[in-house]
């Protein structure tokens, strides 16, 4: 039975065609425009809606958010979207050989 398949490896799918000269490393394929762009939308709406509740009264109140805290906010869900990718990649990659 064929294993479903991700949506960064639905995007992918062209650059690992067996036609393509070489075949991209989950790592590279982690690093390619289109898995970036979604790792980004996901640390944005992840993040605007993390820093909403930690930082909420301080927005609301017109006081100084705490900008380490605001970067970490964004930083965390694009790591992890792009740690997901990887490991989606990686698996794919082990069911090949």
């Amino acid at each position: 039975p064929r294993r479903a398949t991700t949506f960064p490896a639905l995007v992918l799918t062209n650059m690992t065609r067996p036609s393509n000269r070489t075949k991209l490393t989950p790592l590279r394929k982690t690093f390619a425009w289109p898995v970036v762009m979604q790792s980004l939308l996901v640390a944005l709406v992840v993040g605007l809606i993390l820093n909403i509740i930690n930082q909420g009264p301080e927005i609301i109140a017109g006081k100084p958010v705490d900008l380490m805290r605001l970067v970490l906010t964004f930083a965390v869900p694009f790591f992890v979207a792009s740690y997901g990718a990887y490991s989606a990649f990686s698996a794919d990659e082990l069911d090949d050989q």
